[in-house]
């Protein structure tokens, strides 16, 4: 075994070859059968129980790669070598090289992973699933970048300047392009905070329409009248929106007059009668109805219902029962609606009187 720590190859011994050997070795297939023992122990667990952490610690072992745990355990083989100053920063760039490979694959899988989740939860909405997969390469695109600085960073290359570099073609490119970007964000708002999903019937200012998409940059409503209205995301949520889907009930004030000449006890009975007739009418919740007051020319009444289902269609048959009713009933007490009247007086102006001490005029 002399011979062995006597004979020297590269400058270092061969009983210091075989020392660092054995450890690379053992090192290389110590990651491995961890690895071996992660995918078959807890993935039994996840298939018993899927959804859970054991998933993602199996596929964070799978993901794993032989040749980015062997070229770092070579590394620690050599540490125990005395290598030429340029083998060994060669090594331990490569080695460094390799761990930030690793970490990329295993950052990256965890953004696949949370992005399927996200998937799965809102299967039936598509713009959340479009704009899952555009974050996907979004952060793929920012975790490369990010490492591959890095790496060249730990390799001894001087990265100042490209960075400066992307930071004003960052700068350039978000300035030319801040309204498309305001939009982008507008439309994640839209879809992690949820104002609005497909299918409901909003108003914006004064366009009211049903929301059929929500796009990385315009949101399209199909209006009542049938005709598309594209609106951009940003201006859209700078906007006051009424979301007509989450709405449980309808309010309805009835208001209306009669004649200033309708006797005062038919005057006293009428909020009993809408009271009777509001509450004949099958899902509607009476609130109140007053002889309001005078008006110009008329006794004016309001009457608050509620329509406890909001489709729009029952929404109005109850008004159109509500109202008929009520005319019927006006109509059986003799009682008219009030109509505005306007009196308009006209008058001459009157001649002057004639001067008598005036002479008469010459024919």
């Amino acid at each position: 075994m002399r011979w062995l720590a006597t004979t020297s190859f590269l400058g270092s011994s061969l009983l210091q070859w075989a020392t660092a050997v054995g450890i690379a070795l053992a090192v290389f297939l110590t990651l491995l059968l961890l690895r071996g023992l992660i995918v078959r122990r807890l993935g039994r667990r996840a298939e018993r129980r899927p959804g859970g952490l054991d998933d993602v610690a199996v596929e964070l072992a799978r993901r794993t790669r032989s040749l980015l745990i062997l070229i770092p355990a070579l590394w620690l083989g050599s540490l125990d070598l005395r290598l030429d100053p340029r083998v060994s920063r060669v090594l331990a760039g490569a080695a460094e090289v390799a761990l930030f490979l690793q970490i990329a694959l295993w950052a990256s899988l965890a953004i696949d992973l949370w992005v399927a989740r996200t998937q799965r939860r809102r299967l039936e909405d598509a713009t959340s699933v479009a704009l899952a997969g555009v974050l996907r390469f979004v952060g793929k695109l920012v975790l490369w970048t990010i490492l591959l600085l890095a790496a060249l960073d730990n390799l001894g290359i001087n990265v100042t300047a490209l960075v400066a570099g992307l930071g004003i073609g960052g700068v350039a490119v978000a300035l030319a392009l801040q309204n498309v970007l305001s939009d982008l964000l507008a439309s994640l708002a839209i879809v992690f905070d949820k104002p609005f999903v497909l299918g409901d019937s909003i108003t914006v200012g004064d366009m009211t329409g049903t929301v059929e998409s929500i796009g990385l940059k315009t949101t399209r409503l199909r209006g009542a009248s049938g005709e598309l209205l594209i609106l951009a995301n940003g201006e859209l949520l700078k906007s006051r929106i009424q979301n007509w889907k989450w709405m449980s009930e309808r309010r309805v004030v009835l208001a209306f007059g009669v004649p200033r000449e309708t006797p005062a006890a038919a005057v006293a009975d009428l909020p009993g009668r809408i009271r009777e007739i509001v509450e004949a009418q099958d899902q509607v919740r009476f609130e109140r109805a007053h002889f309001k007051g005078f008006g110009e020319s008329s006794l004016d009444f309001e009457a608050v219902y509620w329509i406890v289902n909001p489709d729009y269609d029952l929404f109005m048959d109850r008004q159109q029962a509500v109202n008929l009713a009520l005319l019927k009933t006006l109509q059986e007490e003799g009682i008219g609606l009030a109509v505005p009247t306007r009196s308009l007086l006209l008058s001459r102006p009157a001649r002057p009187p004639a001067d008598r001490n005036l002479p008469p005029r010459r024919p």
